[in-house]
């Protein structure tokens, strides 16, 4: 199986899992970093997910990777919450968040800036709207490098 096909794998397999738990799976990556490979599956539910959910999920995914056998990689599995800043990638991530505080990224500055805060009030297939200062303004999606929840403390 190619690497790239293996998150897209991982996720038909999770997702029986994760329905019967009454969980929402959030993200799925299969990363190099330095010498090791990590297959990470973030998952979440109502009221924020626990250890032993981890453990649940986990077990159960091992399950099944080991009965398929096609990562043909050494990996570690690592099932956890996204965490508090988590990044925002997929349209549900963006639907829950509208209205919330969030940081972004762009590939390359815009008026000498290439971070921003604000607060997602509108997205759709090519653009967001951000409330940067209480203006609304448009960024394409495809400039946006990275965007998450803004954490406080």
């Amino acid at each position: 199986m190619k690497r790239s096909d293996i998150a897209v794998y991982v996720e038909e397999l999770v997702m029986p899992i994760i329905e019967e738990g009454n969980f929402e799976l959030v993200d799925v990556e299969y990363v190099k970093e330095g010498a090791n490979w990590y297959l990470r599956v973030y998952a979440d539910k109502e009221g924020g997910i626990n250890i032993d959910d981890c453990v649940t999920i986990s077990r159960a995914l091992e399950a099944k990777l080991d009965e398929k056998d096609v990562i043909e990689d050494a990996y570690i599995l690592e099932v956890s919450s996204p965490g508090l800043g988590r990044q925002l990638k997929k349209d549900r991530d963006y639907k829950r968040s509208l209205g919330e505080e969030i940081e972004f990224k762009l590939y390359k500055a815009r008026n000498k800036q290439k971070e921003f805060e604000g607060i997602l009030k509108d997205f759709d297939e090519h653009t967001f709207t951000i409330t940067l200062d209480g203006e609304d303004v448009v960024f394409d999606r495809k400039d946006v490098a990275m965007m998450r929840l803004a954490v406080h403390f």
